[in-house]
């Protein structure tokens, strides 16, 4: 018997696996995280200009350029703005200028002068146009600085104005010492998220899909009729579980490798220098890193990553028995379409609990439905790693999913022995609550 489930099970694993579809789908997701990866060295091969630097040549009639630059700088770095800016002050003429940057894509003018209205009025002078960003940091900047005209006529000094137009420095704190900053909560569970969720929500999809098709492509052919008269229904529902959930862990492990690889990829080929889009990525995401050390989410990552993987791995088989039987009663792939959709509610319904998860911040409802089978993979991780369930609690989702895994495989596999063998769709529900009665 042991033999039959040994040999049923690699055999259907090698339907999967052993396919041109698989190695080309697989080529294709490896060439896709490298290129991605490493998408701001393709577009500087092809011409982008991450390198290059823009000039902003600034003709200043109002004397504000010592209090222009620094706020020009600070607006910049608030704003995210990848591109490389050299402010200059020039005293040429306007009609001298633009002959200057005739042709040039990589030089800007900005010509501040006096308003009897208004105080100040600007042009932005360029050959090509200068993009909706770098438009709105030279207006944005401009109107920072504007109080600095009346403070001129008052008398004050440079430095006066400068620390007068500043930014205002504003910081947060937190006299609860329970209470975790929010932007490293909304971190951790966006790399929660990234990590772990979004990858096993579209295994999940994937198993689905693959056990129907499997399952109805059998009954089609009648092959199933050969199969089952050599084996027990038991033998060949064990085996559909198993070999779709290896499949999807087969294709997650597969995964993690070429983000690795493409990881590699791109320390091989190196940077494309500071203060690029690659330097700025580099660095947001060793301030993210930092962060999350700060935090202790590694090391909580570490002590839960066991239960996290077995709560993970019953999920998959959940749903495989859940997919199973559906497939089971269904005689085209059709009508499992058509029959999966309450599936792919429950796990859409998790996943975006999953993503609002921050928001629930000591909410009971948040809590019960992180022990909820079929939700407690997308939950109970993103809860555990804010800091919203302890790890015994998520342990004790990880039993409730056992449990509830043992429960649907026994009474769903007496579905499964009338289904396989039916080929009628009429009065399926009615069949299906008959043969639960049965042992």
């Amino acid at each position: 018997m042991k033999n039959k489930l040994k040999f049923l099970t690699k055999q259907s694993l090698d339907k999967k696996i052993k396919t041109k579809w698989f190695k080309g789908v697989n080529i294709l997701l490896l060439v896709l995280f490298v290129l991605i990866t490493n998408i701001d060295r393709i577009i500087s091969f092809f011409g982008g200009d991450f390198k290059d630097e823009i000039t902003i040549s600034i003709k200043d009639e109002v004397n504000i350029y010592d209090s222009f630059v620094p706020t020009f700088e600070e607006t910049s770095n608030m704003v995210g703005e990848s591109k490389n800016f050299k402010l200059e002050k020039t005293d040429k003429d306007i009609a001298e200028l633009k002959e200057d940057i005739k042709e040039k894509d990589d030089q800007i003018i900005v010509h501040i002068m006096p308003d009897e209205q208004n105080y100040i009025k600007a042009e932005i002078i360029s050959y090509d146009e200068v993009g909706t960003v770098t438009t709105q940091l030279i207006s944005s900047s401009i109107n920072n600085v504007k109080s600095s005209v009346a403070a001129l006529e008052s008398g004050l000094t440079n430095e006066q104005i400068l620390a007068l137009t500043s930014p205002v420095e504003v910081t947060t704190v937190l006299t609860n010492p329970d209470v975790e900053n929010q932007e490293g909560k909304d971190i951790i569970s966006a790399g929660v998220m990234i990590v772990f969720i979004l990858p096993c929500f579209f295994l999940i999809i994937m198993l689905v899909q693959m056990i129907g098709a499997e399952v109805n492509d059998e009954k089609s052919t009648r092959s199933m009729e050969i199969i089952i008269s050599n084996v027990p229904p038991k033998i060949h529902f064990l085996s559909k579980i198993f070999a779709s959930t290896a499949f999807v862990v087969i294709q997650g492990l597969l995964i993690i490798l070429y983000g690795g690889i493409a990881l590699i990829i791109r320390n091989m080929i190196g940077g494309v220098g500071l203060g690029t889009v690659s330097g700025e990525v580099t660095s947001g995401l060793n301030e993210i890193l930092q962060m999350v050390k700060d935090t202790g989410v590694f090391s909580l990552l570490l002590e839960g990553l066991p239960v996290i993987l077995i709560l993970f791995i019953l999920s998959f088989i959940a749903y495989a028995i859940v997919a199973g039987v559906l497939a089971s009663m269904t005689t085209s792939i059709e009508d499992f379409q058509q029959l999966q959709t309450p599936i792919m509610l429950i796990i859409m319904v998790g996943y975006y609990l999953a993503i609002m998860a921050v928001q629930f911040d000591g909410s009971i409802f948040i809590k019960i439905a992180s022990f909820i089978p079929m939700l407690s993979f997308l939950l109970s991780p993103v809860l555990y790693m804010i800091g919203q369930i302890t790890i015994i609690e998520m342990i004790i989702a990880t039993v409730i999913m056992a449990l509830f895994t043992w429960l649907i495989f026994h009474y769903g596999l007496r579905i499964y022995k009338v289904g396989i063998l039916n080929y009628s769709s009429s009065k399926l529900w009615r069949k299906m609550f008959k043969s639960l009665k049965q042992k």
